[in-house]
């Protein structure tokens, strides 16, 4: 799975990134480093990569910047986010630009090599269920896959990576339920049997968004006992 994809390491820890680059060479990664935002912002859009590990504490334009910035054109490319900053309100704000993953410093090098191949894993689930037609209209709504732009009750906004892959999975199986550990394992990357709110919150901010009623949703409805269903029949 690894042979040949190409990540790129945005580190300014010199000793930090040799090590890094070195072990995922080990695991037959092609890796490229660079020091600042600005560097990375101008190889991601130039060299054909799988995925950025990016800390936020860099000279210059920041980490959360670059996230940012490369959100507001593509919401599809992983960046696993790798920082110092270990607080909550931290990690919220750097999955809130756009981070696929967040791992704090210091960390244990299996961790991060298994998130690596989480989130390349979810990537390349994610393009077999993509759906056929970049936008897909529902009602007087629609999502844009491939922008990650949609218009809601109250009207155009843009959905976060994750709202994305949700209404992806769940779209692509209308009228079946999809588990709650399904939606885990393959959006999130936790283990099926992880205890959880995450999803129901999501789903919640989802009902916000394409239900005029979202305590009585009619397109993303809850199947007791076995998740959540999409369906535009009734």
């Amino acid at each position: 799975m690894a042979k040949g994809k190409k990540l790129l390491l945005v580190e300014d820890e010199k000793h930090l990134a040799k090590g890094l680059k070195f072990n995922l060479e080990k695991e037959g990664y092609q890796v490229t480093i660079v020091e600042d935002g600005e560097s990375a912002l101008k190889e991601y859009e130039e060299g054909f990569y799988e995925m950025m590990i990016l800390d936020l504490m860099l000279p210059g334009m920041g980490g959360l910047q670059v996230a940012r910035k490369i959100r507001k054109t593509d919401y599809r490319f992983p960046i696993l986010m790798l920082t110092a900053k270990s607080t909550d309100d931290d990690r919220t704000e750097g999955l809130e630009a756009g981070a696929d993953d967040y791992l704090t410093k210091p960390f244990h090098l299996p961790e991060l090599l298994l998130r690596v191949k989480g989130i390349l894993r979810r990537k390349q689930w994610y393009q077999q269920v993509s759906q056929k037609e970049d936008v897909y209209r529902f009602d007087d709504m629609w999502i844009d896959f491939k922008t990650g732009k949609a218009r809601g009750q109250d009207g155009e906004f843009y959905l976060t990576s994750k709202e994305i892959m949700i209404m992806n999975l769940l779209i692509a199986n209308e009228g079946k339920p999809v588990s709650r550990e399904e939606l885990l394992e393959k959006v999130w990357g936790y283990a099926p049997d992880t205890e959880t709110r995450t999803v129901d919150n999501f789903i919640a901010r989802l009902r916000k968004h394409f239900e005029k009623k979202p305590q009585k949703p009619r397109f993303i409805q809850t199947v007791r006992e076995k998740g959540y269903q999409f369906d535009v029949e009734k």
